[in-house]
């Protein structure tokens, strides 16, 4: 199996989840999620966005192993992506808000959120 660049992978799924607007509820799960949205949408990134947090604490207290916190990882990151679809984003648009931020220091990045804000 070829192995695929980040942004690759993250573009086929984000073509696959903009494929399932529309589509049926009972055929598709992501089709379920866009049919409860927002708040059944938003209910579940806040769900996953939660068992990051315990993964996160069960490896630094060595109950899980590191694999454990990826997988949980992934989950947000899909469920955010469905998020990003439902209203006409995608994560190359995440990846550039990201490289418009390299090289920019974190502290400078949070004060300048006060003062300015993202364009509408």
């Amino acid at each position: 199996m070829e192995e695929k660049n980040c942004t690759g992978i993250l573009e086929e799924i984000a073509d696959t989840i903009d494929s399932r607007h529309g589509a049926d509820p009972s055929k598709s799960y992501v089709a379920q999620l866009f049919s409860k949205a927002p708040d059944g949408m938003l209910k579940k990134v806040g769900e996953e966005a939660t068992e990051v947090v315990m993964a996160a604490k069960d490896v630094a207290d060595g109950k899980k192993a590191k694999e454990h916190l990826v997988y949980e990882v992934a989950d947000l990151w899909f469920h955010s992506m469905v998020v990003l679809s439902c209203y006409g984003l995608r994560p190359e648009d995440v990846v550039q808000e990201l490289a418009r931020r390299e090289g920019v220091s974190g502290l400078v990045e949070k004060a300048n959120r006060k003062t300015q804000a993202p364009k509408d």
